[in-house]
Formats: structure tokens, C-alpha cells, sequence
């Protein structure tokens, strides 16, 4: 199912697709590690924005939608939030 909120989801993980590829230059050119580690985590970062985006959207717009079975929405809950 598609959502309003994966065009831009999709944005973010090709722009962190492109830094980390970036990174990957970095470590071929020899740059010093500390350079290295801060955009490693620069990358991290953006994929965790882009993952918490997509189950805050998923528990916005899917479970919210499912209320008349709390019992599998809780659950559904529970397994996709261990994700965050």
C-alpha cells in the first residue's frame, strides 16, 4: 500500500543513499576518522528520520483505520514500534 508520506520517504533515503556513497569516497581518499564517524552518523540519522517517518505514518493512517479489531491493531502496534 502507498502512502502520502513514501514519495517523500523516498527522497530522504536517496539523499542518504547519495551521502553514503559520498562517505565511501571518503574512506577511499583516506580521510581522518573522526570525518568519517560524524557523517557515518550524518547517514544514520537520516535513515532513522525516514524510518520513524514511515511507521509514524503506518500508525497514523493504517492502524487508526483498523479500530474495530483492537486486539490485532495492539499487536500491529506493538511489532512495528519495536522498529523505532
Amino acid at each position: 500500500m502507498t502512502h502520502a508520506s513514501h514519495p517523500d520517504i523516498i527522497l530522504r533515503l536517496k539523499r542518504a543513499q547519495g551521502h553514503l556513497a559520498s562517505v565511501i569516497e571518503m574512506f577511499a581518499a583516506g580521510r581522518p576518522c573522526l570525518d568519517l564517524a560524524q557523517q557515518l552518523y550524518a547517514v544514520e540519522a537520516a535513515i532513522a528520520r525516514a524510518k520513524r517517518e514511515l511507521i509514524h505514518d503506518h500508525i497514523e493512517h493504517c492502524l487508526g483505520d483498523s479500530a474495530e479489531d483492537a486486539p490485532a491493531t495492539i499487536r500491529e502496534l506493538k511489532d512495528i514500534t519495536k522498529y523505532l
